[in-house]
């Protein structure tokens, strides 16, 4: 259309116009009929696979309990269980069981639903006290929710699932508070993350002086002031309140 056509046009409105687009959204996966193709349910055939252990080739024991998987499944998902099953880190045959120090066996449980279903799983409540008080129970939990997390994120680290340890990451900076940023900084420092180690140190340089001397209670308060100082060389930011001598 000729510009000075389209500016004699009762479309045109106050030096200005609509145009309509009337988009079609046609799916690869719809056949020449029109049907539509079924579900995917991987994830769900992967965790059925692992808990009716068919055709299970390994089996772990952790903190006690015996755990049945498939090789070629860790193997694919974990270059460090590609390494420790096929590898030169190679433990024994098929028919031995793999021990795993330092680690929960609720732990290592909710590390295989992950590497099975590609979800994030979630913290078995086994073990609560259930005549114990509405708040109290609360905090039991949260507190039980962290370790727990703080395990899986440290079982993320240790057999290289990146993804993992994103979420397990993200969920620890959300729930940094007054009695966790000591664990969760060290945890942060132990595994050089430093997203959630910038995460702690956010948290604690907005608290209070009043509140950051409670801090000061913490055992591991000198690794606070420690790993503090020498993020503060490098960003320039300082303490709220004097810290403690540290021997």
């Amino acid at each position: 259309m000729r510009k000075d056509a389209l500016e004699r046009s009762e479309n045109m409105k106050r030096d200005g116009f609509t145009i309509r687009c009337d988009i079609m959204v046609c799916s690869a996966e719809d056949d020449a009929a029109g049907g539509t193709a079924p579900p995917r349910y991987i994830c769900q055939h992967f965790n059925t696979l692992l808990e009716s252990k068919v055709g299970a080739d390994v089996t772990f024991e952790v903190s006690g309990e015996t755990f049945a998987a498939h090789r070629c499944v860790l193997a694919a998902r974990s270059t460090v269980f590609m390494a420790q099953l096929f590898g030169p880190m190679k433990e024994g045959t098929t028919s031995s069981v793999i021990r795993i120090e330092d680690m929960e066996a609720k732990v290592f449980r909710a590390l295989l639903r992950f590497i099975y279903t590609d979800s994030f799983p979630e913290m078995e409540k086994e073990g609560m006290q259930e005549e114990a008080q509405d708040v109290e129970q609360g905090q039991e939990e949260d507190e039980m929710r962290l370790q727990w997390l703080r395990g899986l994120f440290t079982a993320a680290d240790r057999y290289d699932l990146q993804h993992l340890k994103f979420i397990c990451e993200k969920r620890l900076s959300e729930d940094i508070g007054v009695s966790s940023v000591a664990a969760t900084l060290v945890l942060a420092e132990q595994h050089d993350c430093s997203g959630l180690k910038m995460a702690c140190f956010k948290f604690i340089q907005a608290q209070s002086s009043s509140c950051l001397k409670r801090y000061q209670k913490d055992a591991t308060y000198g690794q606070i002031v420690s790993l503090w100082n020498g993020w503060s060389a490098i960003s320039g930011v300082e303490l709220h309140c004097s810290p403690v001598q540290v021997p």
